[in-house]
């Protein structure tokens, strides 16, 4: 349609589609190394640190249930750490994102920037307390990589780009297999969710490697992957502006 002979010109599609397209996007590169680090946080936690996570929730409600029941004696306390700093650091992440998500540059780095922070201390204190399980120590750690966490999940919840929410593959694993060509679907996107998988499964393995050293060495790497990815995003968006 033209007016004025002036044709129009259509609107670009929204970020989360861009990204959603392709897993080269430098979203999806983000995202998808922010999942490989879900793999090694909760890692430290669940191995190193009493059987709790500080990512997946999902688990840590069922966990919690379970400790509540005396079952397979699993922790109560250190549960409800995790899900009370989630939230706090989850409420922190939204307020960040009703702030700054019209500038989404700075929006992500504000967000990677305090994960970063908070996963460097856990690694700091980790290193000067060496934290045990059911621990003051260890509830703390475990506290400050679940606010991480949480921020970043509200950071991600706002970006909004299909299987890539960095923290639970459930809805990821149910869309490959829902949407394969096996059951009669497309398969379009079956090459973004398989590498959200391996990218949490590799964390994981990379994660309880490190973790035979203590738990410094892999929160150490998953605030450095964090602080290099904000770093490597930030650069590429500004260099294409």
């Amino acid at each position: 349609m033209e007016l004025g002979g002036a044709s129009a010109v259509p609107a670009p599609r929204p970020l989360s589609e861009q990204a959603a397209a392709s897993i080269r996007h430098p979203l999806s590169l983000t995202l998808l190394a922010l999942t490989f680090s879900t793999g090694t946080v909760d890692a430290v936690s669940y191995l190193g640190l009493g059987h709790v996570f500080t990512a997946n929730m999902t688990g840590n409600v069922v966990l919690l249930g379970f400790g509540i029941a005396k079952a397979g004696g699993l922790p109560i306390v250190a549960p409800i750490v995790s899900l009370a700093a989630f939230m706090v650091g989850s409420g922190a992440g939204g307020a960040v994102a009703r702030r700054l998500a019209h500038r989404h540059p700075t929006h992500l780095g504000y967000a990677l920037g305090l994960e970063t922070a908070l996963l460097a201390c856990a690694a700091i204190l980790a290193a000067a307390a060496n934290p045990h399980p059911s621990t003051f120590a260890g509830d703390a750690t475990i506290a400050l990589m679940a606010a991480a966490m949480g921020i970043r999940n509200a950071t991600v919840r706002r970006l909004a780009v299909p299987d890539l929410t960095t923290t639970v593959l459930t809805m990821t694993i149910t869309a490959l297999a829902a949407e394969s060509t096996v059951a009669g679907g497309s398969g379009k996107g079956s090459v973004r969710r398989t590498s959200a998988i391996v990218a949490m499964l590799a964390g994981a393995v990379a994660g309880a490697v490190m973790l035979r050293t203590g738990p410094t060495l892999p929160l150490a790497f998953a605030a450095a992957l964090a602080l290099a990815t904000c770093v490597g995003y930030l650069f590429v968006q500004r260099r294409g502006s």
